[in-house]
């Protein structure tokens, strides 16, 4: 399902994913479209994270795992031989539940990607490492403190330094896997505007438990149940009318 304006990103036909023998993803076809939020939704253990990390091949370094079905960026199959794994996970960065910075400068933390992508002049790493920080609305909080160590920022500072991290090397899409759950309110109120700024430029897919939050910040969501894809839909349709019993009976709390 599309809205018929925006061209798909990212697109799944018939994914399938095995931990050993535990199928942890049934025959999951589902379109993020361009430059909009796509949240996914479900209670713990449906298949949500799964199913995000097979976006970007995170799932590829975890032993004894198998997947079957077809996952395209742009129309193109992320498992051709011919697709670099580096490359992929530039163009579809990640942020992750708990805020893991590196042990090293904020200006280091941002510049990391930069410098193993090459990027040596210091003048283009200053650059690229304040715009970064702009994007990630975290420039005027440590403008003067770049070479403090990133253990020093709050909870909520460290994610949105892990999201500028994700935006230097210029990604196309920004995969969240339930951002918010390690921090506070306030600094959770932060992290939605910035995921609605974002999708001016990038196309973003958010993980969450959190139905307000997918109510609040994404244009479409699909509702996980079991490892399995049980409505996608506009997020307003999902959350006002649901085509479901069980999309309905999970929103309203009846269970999850």
């Amino acid at each position: 399902m599309s809205d018929g304006t925006k061209s798909a990103k990212i697109e799944t036909r018939a994914l399938e994913f095995y931990y050993g023998t535990t199928q942890a993803l049934k025959d999951v076809s589902l379109t993020c479209p361009a430059n909009c939020v796509t949240a996914i939704i479900g209670p713990s253990g449906c298949g949500k994270s799964t199913f995000i990390r097979t976006l970007n091949r995170m799932n590829d370094v975890i032993p004894g795992t198998r997947r079957e079905g077809t996952i395209l960026l742009d129309g193109k199959n992320i498992h051709d031989p011919d697709v670099d794994v580096v490359e992929l996970r530039r163009r579809v960065g990640m942020v992750f539940q708990k805020p893991n910075p590196f042990p090293k400068s904020i200006f280091d933390n941002v510049a990391y990607g930069l410098r193993i992508n090459g990027m040596r002049d210091p003048r283009k790493l200053e650059g690229v490492v304040e715009q970064s920080l702009h994007g990630a609305a975290l420039w005027e909080e440590v403008k003067d403190r770049l070479e403090a160590n990133a253990f020093a920022l709050s909870g909520g500072q460290q994610q949105r330094l892990c999201i500028a991290r994700a935006l230097a090397v210029e990604p196309e899409v920004i995969l969240f896997d339930e951002p918010c759950s390690a921090i506070d309110p306030i600094a959770t109120a932060k992290i939605e505007d910035l995921i609605h700024a974002l999708k001016k430029r990038y196309t973003v897919v958010i993980v969450t438990h959190n139905m307000q939050q997918a109510a609040r910040v994404s244009d479409f969501t699909a509702f996980m149940m079991l490892g399995e894809l049980v409505e996608y839909d506009v997020t307003e349709k999902i959350f006002t009318n649901p085509a479901s019993k069980l999309t309905e009976d999970y929103i309203t709390g009846r269970f999850g």
